[in-house]
């Protein structure tokens, strides 16, 4: 069977009520949501602000320490384990609530925390992989907000050949639900051509 694949490069038209996968799933691309400005205000506040680790994963049963760093943050001090590594969730800090309210008023979902990576430049990405830990509420709404260096962001069906490829711009928001997590696999993948900073907030829902 020939491999279907939709590209989304150059500002995509950005229609929150369309969905960019063609089935098993919802994912919605809201465009910048914050003008240039307000991203630009954003991007500087987390870099400064955000409690900022080197993330640790395991991999063959070792314990491997990334470039990119992240952050952990929640309504609670929720615990949330994913490679086999757990962090506990610190409090909002003023500049995550503030951005917060906006993607919920976006995305007409509510959120209780929140993971933040920061890619220091295109050398770093991440691989493919599902946002489903047990921690999270199935089915439940991911909004990704993207600041600064314009990224490209992929899909691909678990057990068929579509991909969806689209680049989330600075100040943009893209939302996954339904039962996207359960079908398809998402990535940023490394590029040697970008030298600048990208910091992404992903918004979910941890239950129990």
């Amino acid at each position: 069977m020939e491999k279907r694949q939709a590209t989304l490069f150059e500002e995509p038209a950005a229609d929150a009520n369309k969905n960019l996968l063609p089935f098993d799933g919802i994912v919605n691309y809201h465009g910048m949501i914050f003008c240039r400005a307000e991203a630009d205000h954003f991007l500087n506040a987390l870099s400064e602000d955000i409690f900022w680790e080197h993330d640790e994963v395991m991999m063959f049963g070792k314990k491997i320490i990334t470039k990119r760093k992240v952050a952990w943050y929640g309504n609670e001090p929720f615990n949330y384990t994913y490679s086999h590594v757990k962090k506990t969730a610190l409090p909002w800090t003023p500049i995550l609530q503030a951005i917060k309210d906006k993607i919920e008023e976006a995305s007409g979902e509510t959120y209780n925390s929140c993971l933040l990576n920061l890619y220091h430049s295109g050398e770093e990405g991440m691989g493919w992989h599902t946002d489903n830990e047990k921690e999270l509420k199935k089915e439940g709404a991911i909004a990704s907000i993207s600041f600064g260096a314009p990224r490209k962001f992929c899909f691909k069906h678990k057990q068929k050949e579509e991909k969806v490829d689209l680049l989330l711009d600075h100040g943009s928001l893209l939302v996954m639900k339904g039962s996207t997590q359960s079908h398809w696999l998402h990535r940023l993948p490394p590029s040697k051509k970008i030298n600048s900073l990208r910091i992404n907030l992903t918004f979910r829902t941890i239950i129990g």
